[in-house]
């Protein structure tokens, strides 16, 4: 079989396996993004939350080694 032939060949299966998913509607897309966004914002949120008091506590730690 030549190159083509079995390019011809994927892109036929590929089709059929598509026809095969279900894809989800406009309301379940919406309801997962606005979730992925939410989820996002939380971590971010404690990503900061823990990022500030740990760069408290090292700055802490330092200036108490200075003196």
């Amino acid at each position: 079989m030549y190159w083509y032939k079995k390019f011809k060949q994927f892109l036929s299966e590929v089709w059929l396996e598509l026809k095969k998913t279900s894809w989800p509607n406009r309301k379940e897309v919406y309801g997962t993004t606005i979730v992925v966004i939410i989820a996002v914002i939380i971590c971010s949120a404690f990503l900061y939350v823990v990022d500030v008091t740990l760069t408290n506590i090292i700055t802490f730690i330092l200036k108490s080694f200075e003196k």
